[in-house]
């Protein structure tokens, strides 16, 4: 994208956007995928001025497809030939360099779809849907229902189904499982910013993009007075904010636990 849009014969502008990790689902199955949020405009490549996309497209589908196709074949051969992909299964034939290059030409050989549209409710509802995920775990509280007999019960959204609710139940040990395949390894980040949102410019780039659009900067919302500790009066921290509901679920829990012996508390 931020190739294509430099081309004069597309945007002719620098543009920027935020990429998002989400690699779960409702069930909790590992689902990688990252949604990206883009300005529908760029910068000229001057400064000059704020250049706007077509109210039609952003940018042409099928030139993102092409350009698409071959940078993704170009990071799979990349990998290849560092020995960083792993072959197994049905795809152990591919571990031979003759039949990878050959699976890289059949690979250009298709046409690649790339799906652009619009935001569903405009651009305030995709930017609350998806600050609802930027530091979250894969479960909330709120939908775990039961843990007896080492079994877990969650509710979940079945969207194979017209997003009718549901509660699953699994082992313990498969929802541990689950839950842990949203960790993410040391040094992967789950949010990246590019092009005029890139760390080392984004305050130039976005001081000029308001200055050209005529719109003030943002400014934080008021802060809620400290609260203070009533022994010490040092400042507190709000860790979590619990319902009634999440509430009445951890006290079942403590009271359905076994004492164990020499256990004085109450």
């Amino acid at each position: 994208m931020l190739e294509l849009a430099r081309d004069p014969k597309h945007l002719g502008a620098d543009i920027g956007f935020v990429g998002v990790l989400h690699t779960w689902g409702q069930n909790l199955e590992h689902h990688p995928h990252v949604h990206f949020i883009v300005p529908a405009g760029g910068l000229a490549l001057d400064g000059s001025r704020w250049i706007g996309s077509s109210h039609r497209f952003f940018l042409p589908v099928k030139a993102l497809s092409r350009r698409f196709r071959c940078k993704f074949r170009a990071g799979l051969c990349e990998l290849f030939e560092q020995n960083r992909l792993q072959f197994h299964g049905s795809l152990q034939q591919l571990a031979l360099p003759g039949a990878f290059r050959r699976f890289l030409w059949e690979l250009g050989q298709k046409d690649w779809i790339v799906y652009a549209k619009p935001p569903f409710g405009g651009a305030e509802h995709v930017l609350n849907y998806l600050a609802r995920y930027t530091h979250r775990v894969a479960i909330s509280n709120h939908r775990l229902v039961a843990f007896e007999n080492d079994r877990v019960s969650f509710r979940w959204r079945d969207y194979a189904h017209g997003g009718k609710k549901k509660v699953m139940t699994v082992s313990a040990h498969e929802f541990l499982r689950r839950f842990l395949l949203h960790v993410l390894p040391g040094g992967l980040v789950r949010i990246r910013h590019f092009g005029l949102f890139a760390n080392r410019r984004r305050s130039a780039a976005l001081e000029r993009c308001r200055a050209l659009l005529g719109v003030a900067a943002c400014v934080d919302p008021p802060q809620p007075p400290s609260l203070r500790c009533p022994a010490c009066s040092g400042i507190m921290l709000v860790v979590e904010r619990l319902t009634r509901g999440q509430l009445h679920f951890r006290a079942s829990l403590t009271l359905s636990e076994p004492r164990r012996c020499g256990d004085d508390s109450s």
